[in-house]
């Protein structure tokens, strides 16, 4: 298969998607924060994708990743990528659930979760944000008297995090997700029910994502 072919199976795959979606290309930028003329391009064969670029395209509109990595060729990667994708749909699906729910007040945004995630990195490695996580998480996690994948997952990054040889980056990743779920500055307030610890769980799904990326670039060749 040619590569002009995979622009345009690309091409007319983000088409159908985004005219089910009733979405336009200027509005997918602003979820994915990929530039509009970048988009159009992909769109219209004129420049081939990266697979960033069709994973957060998947996380917004809905679908996995591994749907438009295919139409644009990347099918070596798709058992590698397996696992990812599999976040990648999880993130997706949640998302959806946030953006249509009218409790929250205000329209639901993925980049709000990542910025937050991103300013606890360096807060997760100093001696405060390491006695939060160590001292309030436990009673945090107590509180909520839940159980199910989100919990599960909460607590192996927990001892991930309390391991003597997890490193220091790692550290500072998984840190961020537990942070996030400790402090009270969420997107969505935990006391919002039911969806309070949906973006607790979107906030999740983001970091396991990165330590599978990471991992998986570790990884010799």
């Amino acid at each position: 298969m040619t590569d002009g072919h995979r622009d345009n199976l690309i091409g007319e795959t983000l088409i159908a998607l985004l005219k089910a979606r009733s979405l336009s290309m200027r509005k997918l930028s602003t979820l994915s924060g990929i530039d509009t003329a970048t988009i159009s391009r992909i769109v219209n064969g004129k420049q081939k994708p990266k697979a960033s670029h069709l994973e957060r395209f998947a996380m917004h509109l809905g679908v996995p990743a591994s749907k438009l990595l295919q139409a644009a060729g990347f099918g070596s990667m798709m058992q590698e990528e397996q696992p990812y994708t599999n976040i990648q749909a999880t993130i997706a699906s949640i998302t959806e659930i946030l953006q249509a729910s009218k409790l929250i007040g205000h329209p639901f945004r993925l980049e709000d979760v990542e910025q937050e995630l991103s300013k606890y990195e360096p807060y997760a490695l100093t001696e405060e944000g390491q006695r939060i996580i160590l001292n309030d998480f436990p009673m945090k996690l107590a509180s909520i008297n839940g159980a199910g994948p989100f919990i599960e997952e909460l607590k192996r990054l927990y001892e991930q995090f309390c391991a003597d040889e997890v490193t220091l980056e790692k550290r500072a990743i998984i840190g961020s997700a537990l942070l996030y779920f400790v402090l009270s500055a969420d997107v969505i307030p935990d006391y919002v029910f039911p969806i309070g610890y949906l973006d607790d769980a979107i906030a999740v799904q983001l970091v396991l994502a990165r330590l599978y990326r990471d991992d998986a670039h570790d990884q010799p060749v």
